[in-house]
């Protein structure tokens, strides 16, 4: 079922409520989680590299790219993020949309978003992306952005992660099959301690423009200073 952005948003207002308890974010979450050394790397690396190979940064991680706007992009924008970071949720609520209307949607950006957990959560919701078609990546990345401080900081995240699984037509059997895929969680994890261990990434929103790393900002004009000597059309 393909969700187009708008009707995505508007159905969370409207969602029931009830929705089945899960045990999937309490101390047992991720079964296999006992033997997941990725997240216990979220520590900067000791020898990062001091330069980024542009080939090297380019190449996508095992599970592909969750990418927006033309191959042919005067500007290729990688963003590390996770879901549970305040400062990303800031840049896709407040820079992301002027973004894609002025230069994603217009040809002129590419912008490839690649996951940074730093913690628990922000991997199970980056999971439920993945297990998404890949023309709800970035509606699902959206809204849950949007609604981060609800699912984020919740006793029981998992319920409210699923009342947004609900809207890309998640059952509670793909959900709980999704967020225990060991073979997601690697993927991501692997992508996260590239991003680490190669290219210094050591907070989050961190991006390269180009291939040059640069600081976020939450606001979109001094973004947009950032990516305009890189466009000459």
């Amino acid at each position: 079922m393909n969700i187009h952005r708008r009707r995505f948003i508007t159905k969370t207002a409207t969602l029931a409520a009830s929705v089945s308890a899960f045990s999937l974010l309490a101390p047992g979450f991720l079964n296999w989680g006992a033997n997941l050394s990725g997240l216990e790397k979220l520590a900067p690396a000791t020898q990062a590299q001091a330069a980024v190979s542009i080939d090297e940064l380019m190449k996508p991680g095992p599970l592909g790219e969750m990418s927006e706007g033309s191959d042919t992009a005067e500007v290729t924008i990688i963003e590390y993020s996770s879901m549970t970071c305040p400062h990303c949720a800031s840049f896709h609520n407040n820079v992301y949309p002027k973004l894609k209307e002025k230069y994603i949607d217009t040809g002129k950006v590419r912008l490839i978003m690649r996951e940074f957990p730093l913690d628990r959560v922000a991997l199970a919701a980056v999971m439920i992306v993945r297990c998404a078609d890949k023309s709800q990546h970035f509606p699902m990345t959206e809204i849950l952005f949007k609604q981060q401080p609800v699912w984020a900081r919740a006793k029981d995240p998992a319920t409210e992660l699923f009342k947004v699984a609900k809207l890309a037509g998640f059952s509670e059997d793909k959900f709980n099959a999704c967020i225990n895929n060991k073979e997601i969680a690697q993927g991501v994890l692997e992508v996260m301690n590239k991003g680490r261990d190669k290219f210094a990434v050591q907070s989050t929103p961190t991006f390269f423009i180009n291939g040059e790393k640069v600081n976020g900002t939450s606001n979109f004009e001094d973004f947009e200073k950032l990516i305009l000597p890189y466009i000459k059309s």
